[in-house]
């Protein structure tokens, strides 16, 4: 009897150590990560992970490449049904509090970690002033403004207004740009002079520069907030309503092309094709877009950023970026941790944004500067053109950055806008519909 019951706990120990082995051989750890791609940053990080899989055979990482336009659609019900993948770049940092990893148990330096990063951008990730988890990194900064063909403005025989002044109106630049776009305009090619993203965040530092105020500061200067932490914004202000109607003349009088705000189908979309192929000559985005026209436009005609048009209350553009974030769905989270700390150390996290073209966050990085892999020198002039837009940010552009409703405004100024763009509004109507949708959000959040 002993010897049976001897053979076959041997037989078991036998059958685990059969079973380790066979998890050993195949159990290589399988990261996701969910990602868009505005330039080649994605075929830069493959090769990036290409080498941290040839470092750690035990790791293989996918990426899932969505368009920007489908990131939140797709992102936000796996992650409220938990099955959020282990990482995913997102830009609306503070849709998915909550639902982050904290990797501070993980990391093999935490307090290095928070160190390389500013303090603004920990606590964004943040979901409280009691909460100090490290959740992610800021894979670019960015900043929002406008670039111009010069090509098809020397063609024009027309001055580049910011050759002149560092200090241009939004009716200073339409007016030159709708010069260029007359003079250069031809029966197989309609070149119109001004556009903007389909985005409420593309409006946001124009409207800022013109006087809106989005919400109320408390005596001591920080916006008002109700219990729940979400700032009381207001949708009516007369800056507000001259940035609005701005864009809403440019549509009335066909200055810029219809379908990028009428014909987007309720989502995100940029005038960047228009820009790219020479059909456009001024183009409110921002610096994210770079390495794509350096990848696309290269030298075929000369292109660059310009400072942000200037109002009464200022010259701000607005500060952004996109985030690698980890979730706690992940069934490898020490594994994902890992990674996002050696995407994140200062050699690989270099070598990433001088390939992509991006701006960076990272405290050593804007210390020692990077060395962008570029010779085409529309890429080179904007870099630097952003960089200068960096210390002109305004206070309240970071409040509208950072707050953790901010993007219930930026989609209610997208939808709203646009139905006033295609008539099914009028200016006042949307302007109430906007303060409606805002208030809803606030409230079932």
């Amino acid at each position: 009897m002993e010897k049976r019951h001897l053979f076959s706990l041997m037989l078991l120990v036998l059958l685990a150590v059969l079973a380790v082995g066979t998890v050993s051989a195949q159990g290589t750890v399988e990261l996701r990560i969910t990602w868009y791609n505005d330039g080649n940053e994605g075929d830069v990080l493959r090769d990036l992970l290409d080498r941290y899989e040839a470092e750690n055979p035990g790791v293989k990482v996918v990426i899932d490449t969505i368009a920007y336009a489908d990131l939140d659609k797709t992102l936000q019900p796996q992650v409220e049904t938990g099955n959020a993948p282990d990482l995913a770049r997102v830009t609306d940092v503070s849709r998915y509090k909550g639902y982050y990893l904290d990797m501070t148990p993980y990391l093999s330096d935490p307090e290095a970690w928070a160190a390389a990063w500013p303090a603004p951008i920990i606590e964004w990730m943040q979901s409280g002033p009691e909460d100090k988890g490290l959740y992610g990194f800021m894979t670019q900064a960015t900043v929002t403004g406008p670039f111009i063909n010069r090509t098809l403005f020397e063609q024009a025989g027309v001055d580049v207004p910011s050759d002149s002044s560092d200090q241009v109106t939004w009716q200073e630049w339409v007016d030159a740009a709708k010069q260029v776009a007359d003079a250069v305009s031809a029966p197989d090619l309609k070149v119109y002079p001004v556009a903007i993203d389909r985005s409420g965040h593309r409006v946001w530092g124009p409207a800022l520069n013109m006087g809106a105020v989005f919400f109320e500061r408390d005596a001591d200067g920080k916006p008002l907030m109700d219990e729940k932490g979400n700032v009381l914004f207001t949708a009516d202000s007369p800056g507000f309503r001259s940035a609005a109607q701005m864009i809403l003349d440019w549509h009335a009088n066909g200055l810029t092309p219809v379908e990028v705000w009428a014909g987007a189908g309720g989502s995100y979309a940029s005038a960047r094709d228009f820009f790219t192929n020479g059909q456009l000559v001024l183009f409110m985005s921002g610096s994210w877009q770079i390495g794509a026209f350096a990848n696309n436009i290269g030298d075929a005609f000369d292109w660059e950023a310009i400072p942000n048009p200037c109002g009464e209350a200022g010259c701000t553009g607005m500060p952004g970026g996109a985030a690698l974030m980890a979730f706690k769905d992940s069934k490898n989270p020490e594994a994902a941790v890992r990674l996002m700390e050696w995407l994140s150390s200062a050699p690989v996290h270099k070598e990433f944004v001088e390939r992509s073209l991006f701006l960076t966050y990272h405290v050593e990085l804007a210390q020692s500067g990077v060395d962008y892999q570029t010779n085409v020198p529309g890429a080179k002039k904007s870099l630097d053109t952003f960089l200068g837009e960096i210390p002109k940010l305004s206070d309240d552009a970071w409040v509208l950055q950072t707050a953790r409703n901010s993007f219930s405004l930026n989609i209610a100024i997208r939808e709203r806008l646009t139905q006033a763009i295609t008539g099914e509004l009028t200016l006042d109507e949307a302007i109430q519909r906007i303060q409606q949708d805002v208030d809803d959000a606030r409230a079932s959040s």
